[in-house]
């Protein structure tokens, strides 16, 4: 695949109409028949959740913390893939491993001194790219880095509001 040809469209119009080059995503929760699940409808497809079994779920699907690193994993895989093409680096194989730790005291607000989220996540890449210079890896990391719209979010948050409507 020519990824500079398949951009190269995409980049004029969004040099030529800025406007054109924003989007929102959205992402749709709603209640199930248990307590500790629900649906999630991103508009091309619809995602199972449950609470993770250490904090009541039944431990069989992805909780919401899964799906946050699954984000990650996902972007920074399909960022460094796309990066490698555009620079000409022949890979054969990049995976990336996301993991995170969090104390699930915090959540379910057994010490206040435990904070509710992740207190950190790591990224592993492993990269089978034997004729890649060190210059060219470096620059392969950094890139990858600075364009991953994940990793730059969960680095740099935006903010974050809340609206609630109440139905009677």
């Amino acid at each position: 695949m020519d990824l500079r040809s398949l951009q190269k469209p995409l980049k004029d119009q969004y040099r030529n109409d800025p406007s054109a080059s924003r989007i929102t995503l959205r992402a749709k929760g709603a209640q199930t028949d248990a307590p500790v699940s629900c649906s999630v409808d991103i508009g091309r497809a619809v995602y199972h959740a449950e609470a993770h079994k250490g904090v009541g779920g039944a431990g069989a699907g992805a909780c919401s913390g899964d799906l946050l690193l699954g984000a990650l994993a996902a972007c920074a895989q399909i960022t460094c893939q796309m990066v490698a093409a555009a620079m000409g680096i022949t890979t054969e194989r990049i995976e990336v491993t996301v993991e995170g730790d969090l104390d699930l005291r915090g959540t379910l607000g057994i010490s206040k001194d435990v904070p509710v989220g992740f207190e950190s996540i790591r990224l592993h890449f492993d990269i089978a790219a034997p004729n890649a210079t060190p210059e060219q890896m470096k620059g392969l990391q950094a890139k990858t880095e600075e364009y991953c719209v994940v990793m730059q979010t969960l680095t740099r948050p935006p903010k974050v509001q809340s609206e609630w409507v109440r139905r009677d």
